[in-house]
C-alpha cells in the first residue's frame, strides 16, 4: 500500500524526531549500533505499511519502539544469539517483552538517565577516527543524511558514507559496552562529544538543505544532551563554553526568520524578539566557562563573539573592534578556512570592506571552500559595500547557485537582484 502523502508527511516527522531515541534504546538491548539501526529501520517499514490504514497512533514514538524491540526479539531468538549473551542480558531481553515503557525507563534510571548520551559516546569512542566519530553520531543521533553530514564536513558524500559503514564495523566487532566512561576516558571523547553536538545544534540553526531556514528540533536536541553534559563534567569549562553558545544563539530564533519563513539577517533583526532569559543563561554559562580558566577554549571564544551580538541593544551598538579581536584570537587556536571567512566579515565589519575582502581574496584558491556557498556570500557583500555592484551580482547569483536551501537561495536571488538594480 502506497501512504497518503499526509501519512507519509506525518511518519518522516515522527521518524525525524523518534529515530535516535529508537536506535538508542535498542542498542541498549542488542549492544550492537548496526543491528539497531537495522531493526529501526524494520519498524519505520511496519509503520509506511500499517498507519495509511489504521491512522496514526497516538504515541508513535511507543509504538515504533515496540515494533522494532519485538523484531530485535525474534531476530535473536531465531539465531540463537541470546545464548551467547550474558545472563544480564537475557534477563534484560526478557523484562523488555513485557514491561511498560514508562516503568522501564524509571528502571534504567542512573547518574545520567539518557539512552542517548550513552549512544553519543559509544560513537564517539576512541577506536573510530575523529572525522568517523562526528559522522556516526551525527547520523545516529542528530538524524542527520549522509549528504547533510557532508556539507558540515565540506567533504564528497560517499566518504561520509563509507565512514559511516567502517565505524558500525568497528564497534561491532569491538563489542563496545554500552555506558558513559569515567575519569580519563571521558575526559578523552569529551572533545568529539562537544564538536557533534555543536554540529547537530548548527544544522538546526541554520539548515543546510530543504526548504526550512532552520530546524529548531535538532537545536533543542542539541541544547538537551548540552544541559546533560554539564552536569556529567561540571569542571569542564569548554562544556559550559559550548552551552553557553548555543543557549546565545538559540535566542535569537524568533526574530531569524520572517512571517512567510523567510531567513532574517543578524543585523536586520528585531532585537526586540530575543528571548533575553536565554542570553541571561548562556552569559552565566560563559562566566562559569572563563572562571573555570577557559577562556581562550574554542566554544568559549564563540560564545563571546556571540555575547558582543547580544549586549548590544543596536547594530550600530556592536563592538566590532572586540570581536574582529576574538575571531583573531580564534583563529589561532582551531586554525581553519571557515574560521579565517567568518574573521574576515567582523575585519570588513571593523575595519571597513576593503579591509575584509583583502581577508576573503586570500580564501579564493582554498580547496575545501569551492563548494561552499557563504564564500561568495560574503565577498557579494563586502563588494556591494564597495560599490561594486555588478561584481556583487554575479557573486550572489554563484552562491545561490550552490546552497541547497530554498529559502537562502531565494535570499541569494534577492540581494543579486537588488544589486542589479543598484548599477542599472
Amino acid at each position: 500500500m502506497t501512504p497518503s502523502s499526509d501519512t507519509q508527511r506525518a511518519i518522516q516527522a515522527v521518524w525525524r524526531i523518534e529515530s535516535a531515541r529508537l536506535i538508542a534504546g535498542l542498542v541498549r538491548m542488542v549492544r550492537d549500533v548496526g543491528r539497531a539501526e537495522e531493526f529501526a529501520q524494520d519498524a519505520l517499514v511496519a509503520a509506511l505499511e500499517k498507519w495509511p490504514a489504521t491512522g496514526v497512533p497516538d504515541n508513535p514514538g511507543a509504538w515504533l519502539m515496540a515494533t522494532a524491540k519485538r523484531r530485535a526479539i525474534d531476530e535473536l531468538r531465531r539465531h540463537k544469539l541470546l545464548e551467547r549473551k550474558h545472563e544480564e542480558l537475557g534477563h534484560a531481553l526478557e523484562s523488555l517483552q513485557g514491561t511498560a515503557a514508562p516503568d522501564l525507563d524509571a528502571a534504567l534510571d542512573d547518574d545520567v538517565g539518557d539512552d542517548l548520551l550513552r549512544l553519543m559516546f559509544i560513537a564517539c569512542h576512541p577506536l573510530l577516527s575523529t572525522e568517523a566519530r562526528v559522522a556516526l553520531t551525527l547520523r545516529l543521533l542528530g538524524g542527520l543524511t549522509t549528504e547533510e553530514i557532508a556539507r558540515a564536513f565540506l567533504v564528497p558524500g560517499p566518504t561520509v558514507a563509507q565512514r559511516i559503514v567502517r565505524a558500525k564495523r568497528t564497534l561491532e566487532e569491538a563489542r563496545v559496552p554500552f555506558e558513559v566512561p569515567e575519569g580519563e576516558a571521558l575526559a578523552a571523547r569529551l572533545s568529539s562529544v562537544l564538536e557533534v553536538i555543536y554540529l547537530i545544534f548548527n544544522e538546526g540553526y541554520s539548515a543546510t538543505a530543504g526548504d526550512d531556514w532552520m530546524r529548531p528540533a535538532l537545536c533543542e536536541e542539541a541544547l538537551r544532551l548540552g544541559r546533560i553534559l554539564t552536569g556529567l563534567a561540571p569542571r569542564e569549562p569548554e562544556v559550559h563554553g559550548l552551552i553557553a553558545l548555543m543557549e546565545i544563539q538559540s535566542s535569537r530564533s524568533r526574530a531569524r526568520v520572517g512571517p512567510k519563513g523567510e531567513p532574517v539577517l543578524l543585523l536586520e533583526q528585531n532585537r526586540a524578539l530575543w528571548d533575553h532569559l536565554l542570553i541571561r543563561r548562556g552569559l552565566a554559562a560563559l562566566e562559569r566557562a572563563e572562571a573555570l580558566g577557559g577562556a581562550q577554549g574554542p566554544y568559549a571564544l564563540q560564545a563571546a563573539i556571540a555575547a558582543c551580538h547580544a549586549r548590544a541593544r543596536t547594530p550600530e551598538a556592536t563592538d566590532w573592534r572586540r570581536i574582529a579581536s576574538l575571531y583573531d584570537t580564534l583563529a589561532e587556536v582551531i586554525p581553519s578556512p571557515v574560521v579565517e571567512l567568518n574573521r574576515a566579515v567582523s575585519h570588513g565589519m571593523a575595519f571597513g570592506p576593503a579591509a575584509g575582502l583583502a581577508l576573503v581574496e586570500d580564501l579564493a584558491e582554498e580547496p575545501s571552500l569551492r563548494s561552499y556557498h557563504l564564500l561568495p556570500s560574503v565577498r557579494g557583500d563586502l563588494l556591494g559595500k564597495l560599490g561594486r555592484l555588478d561584481e556583487a551580482r554575479a557573486e550572489f547569483e554563484r552562491a545561490a547557485a550552490l546552497t541547497q536551501n530554498t529559502r537562502e537561495r531565494a535570499l541569494l536571488l534577492e540581494r543579486a537582484a537588488a544589486c542589479g538594480e543598484g548599477a542599472g
